[in-house]
């Protein structure tokens, strides 16, 4: 595959009022990981389908970025989302997946019952040695999480788990798979969430516990690792396995405090997904602008002519206003602000803006740009996924309308 290093762009450097030297040391560090490191690697194994190798897990752990926003005590950077997406973006540009893994880190599956087994758990999160799968969504329940129905069923001091679940990235490479499970039906009046809570189903890496079997499913991009159906038949979990909330509280209207913390991580989720997006558009953008310095047609560069130099100009504008916004977004969350819509806002906007980037940039290398010689095909098969992942475009819509008019 072609280095296209020739006419390199100059990435995109943090602005005011946001820039500070830790912030600038961790962009350019994971800014040269991602160059020198991880791209190499997507080069040989995207196309193959391939996991990634543990060796390169191993080297992301010894940065420290598995506990980016794991408090300082208990080992992590103790930073905000605001670092941690700024991290993911510089990694998402060279490999949509090794961005996403850093969520598999960041003290999931930590919130147990037992305060020093959390702390414990904290320590090993930060090190990159507690990474997990979080397996929420099932066959008939995606974007209407309330509407799970993996049963959750108390035996003495254990759970026993059965039902279906889909989507659970990394599941089989995990530690651990946290899942939400139904332990009652509502009582009338309650929210339909009442009843989820979320277990945590410890496993060795490379295998699947007794009572769970995965069947892989067939991506079209997003590769890096696998993601798996998951039949649950009796999984036997301890009570001390059942998670606490996030944040140990009662959620709204009655949720439990495991699902407000779903709900809750969701928001963070959907802000580290539009960074991610931004960084396959930015990609998109930088190889386009290289692409355009090299290719020659009628005797000159083509990007002389006026049409595709304006149209990378648009391409260039929109991938920076939704930075702007994903780190806007990140810093309320940080503040502690109300931030759903907001989330909601910059997770539509800059997910549609990648797949209209990463469109117009295959476009713009023509006939190259449909071959797996270039590495913008992949950009535009990992941006589409992120209108679809951590809640549908069309779920966005529906929380920023919601809240702009609400139902009685």
């Amino acid at each position: 595959m072609p280095k296209q290093d020739r006419h390199q762009p100059r990435p995109p450097e943090l602005l005011s009022p946001w820039r500070n030297d830790t912030r600038v040391r961790l962009q350019r560090e994971a800014r040269a990981f991602a160059r020198d490191v991880v791209l190499p690697i997507a080069d040989e194994l995207d196309p193959q389908k391939d996991e990634m190798p543990r060796s390169l897990i191993d080297a992301m752990a010894e940065k420290g970025w598995f506990g980016i926003t794991i408090p300082a005590e208990y080992g992590g950077m103790g930073l905000g989302v605001f670092e941690y997406c700024l991290i993911s973006e510089e990694l998402s540009r060279a490999w949509l997946s090794v961005g996403s893994i850093l969520a598999r880190g960041q003290g999931l599956g930590t919130q147990t019952l037992d305060d020093d087994r959390k702390r414990e758990l904290l320590r090993k999160s930060a090190r990159g040695e507690w990474i997990g799968s979080i397996s929420l969504s099932e066959p008939t329940a995606g974007s209407d999480l309330a509407g799970v129905q993996t049963r959750a069923v108390r035996d003495g001091d254990e759970w026993v788990l059965t039902g279906t679940k889909r989507w659970a990235g990394f599941a089989k490479a995990a530690d651990f798979i946290e899942v939400l499970a139904r332990t009652r039906d509502p009582e009338p009046g309650e929210s339909r969430s009442a009843g989820l809570e979320p277990f945590l189903v410890i496993k060795k890496p490379g295998t699947f516990p007794n009572g769970i079997t995965g069947k892989v499913i067939d991506k079209i991009g997003y590769h890096g690792f696998l993601t798996f159906e998951l039949e649950l038949d009796g999984v036997r979990v301890p009570e001390s396995d059942r998670l606490t909330g996030l944040y140990g509280d009662e959620g709204a209207d009655g949720d439990s405090g495991g699902f407000a913390s779903v709900q809750r991580g969701l928001n963070i989720a959907r802000v580290h997904t539009a960074a991610r997006a931004v960084a396959v558009a930015r990609a998109a953008v930088e190889d386009t602008q290289a692409y355009l310095q090299e290719r020659e047609q009628f005797g000159h560069p083509i990007g002389d002519f006026q049409a595709l130099r304006f149209a990378l100009a648009d391409m260039a504008a929109e991938v920076a206003q939704a930075r702007a916004f994903w780190q806007q977004a990140a810093h309320l969350l940080d503040e502690g602000e109300p931030a759903e819509s907001g989330c909601a806002m910059v997770k539509l906007l800059a997910t549609e803006m990648a797949v209209k980037v990463t469109n117009q940039a295959m476009q713009l290398h023509g006939g190259n740009g449909y071959t797996t010689e270039r590495r913008v095909e992949r950009y535009w098969r990992d941006a589409r996924l992120t209108t679809i992942f951590e809640g549908t475009s069309e779920i966005q819509r529906r929380i920023i309308s919601d809240r702009m008019l609400p139902k009685a």
